[in-house]
């Protein structure tokens, strides 16, 4: 049942003023009254020698709106005006922070792509459960908005709880702390966002979230270099990102894009990994390179970064990401898995993760 203006009112006109007697609406304590959704905020506006005093009348008018029925929300801002004039003197302009650090979270680690289907999300989730088998603390924020994979390749499902209506709860898989837009809407649902939704959702996912004590966050982008990518380094400090590509020439023209955006936000390579390097046929035993090979390799050298790997386009690797348990979890001593584990531990080795 939707609330109304008047019956919010109402409801404060019942609340006195200790001071006047007057109720706080006549007394002028209410300002910016808003009520729309069931949501009702507004300002407290007190003399500043009288905060202490009306903040158990402040408590009383939130407890008192609560109570409304179809009141799911109340926001009361407590304000002291000043009864000094304004200074209208230009203020000088605040310095522009810089890239600043999540509380509890020591790394942070995006994994990029030039254009989508390299197999990004796939590098993500392997690489956050064999972090997690090396004893790491570990998170994975999907922040690919347009298509979100991380819920079904980590075998999470149902929406995230919050309980205070500002911080969110993620979920929790296979040792990995997990936090995708994906598990706030349905599968078939499309994300229609213009850039400042996207740069909005992912400023929340990332400080409103409750990673807890994380030794590393992977963050699985958009493949690209749009809004989310320079949001993420411009707002956060990055220990690095990597940058996975197919070996072929089409990739890699995209991969020097995506590795040029960093180096311009002056975010450090941490290396290149080579998706989809070859094929065994699961026959005849014959290796393939169906991308071609070598490429990726050859562009980490030239750039003078890590190759961390060469990974093989396998079905085993598609199956057990599909299944929700990443090839690292349900077959974490065969080869397929043995390539991420190796450059999880690179990464620790390297202070990385």
């Amino acid at each position: 049942m939707a609330v109304s203006r008047d019956a919010v009112v109402t409801a404060l006109k019942s609340i006195l003023d200790p001071i006047t007697g007057d109720d706080i609406v006549s007394a002028g304590y209410v300002r910016a009254l808003a009520v729309e959704d069931g949501n009702v905020r507004f300002v407290f506006e007190v003399a500043p020698s009288l905060t202490q005093q009306l903040e158990p009348v402040r408590q009383q008018a939130e407890t008192t709106l609560r109570s409304i029925a179809g009141v799911e929300n109340v926001s009361i801002v407590m304000t002291a005006h000043s009864s000094q004039p304004p200074n209208l003197k230009p203020q000088q302009r605040a310095e522009p922070k810089g890239p600043q650090p999540v509380p509890g979270i020591d790394r942070i680690l995006a994994v990029a792509s030039g254009k989508g289907g390299v197999g990004k999300s796939t590098v993500s989730a392997n690489l956050a459960c064999a972090l997690a088998a090396q004893g790491r603390r570990v998170g994975l924020l999907d922040a690919d908005v347009y298509g979100p994979s991380q819920p079904r390749m980590l075998g999470v499902s149902g929406r995230p709880a919050s309980p205070d209506g500002k911080t969110i709860l993620p979920m929790r898989n296979h040792g990995v702390t997990m936090m995708s837009i994906g598990l706030m809407q349905n599968d078939d649902q499309a994300v229609v966002w213009r850039g400042p939704m996207l740069m909005g959702a992912l400023q929340q996912m990332m400080t409103q979230v409750q990673w807890g004590a994380l030794d590393v966050l992977i963050v699985d982008l958009p493949p690209g270099t749009g809004d989310v990518q320079m949001t993420l380094a411009q707002k956060f400090a990055l220990t690095g990102a990597i940058v996975v590509s197919t070996p072929q020439d089409v990739a890699l023209l995209d991969a020097r894009k995506g590795i040029d955006m960093f180096q311009q936000l002056k975010t450090p390579i941490v290396g290149m990994i080579e998706n989809m390097s070859t094929h065994i046929c699961s026959n005849c035993g014959h290796e393939e390179h169906t991308f071609g090979h070598g490429g990726v390799k050859a562009e980490a050298e030239k750039l003078g970064v890590p190759l961390l790997a060469e990974l093989p386009l396998d079905l085993q690797i598609r199956l057990a990401a599909d299944s929700g348990a990443p090839v690292v979890v349900s077959n974490p001593d065969g080869p397929q898995a043995q390539a991420f584990h190796t450059v999880a531990r690179a990464l620790v080795q390297g202070g990385h993760a």
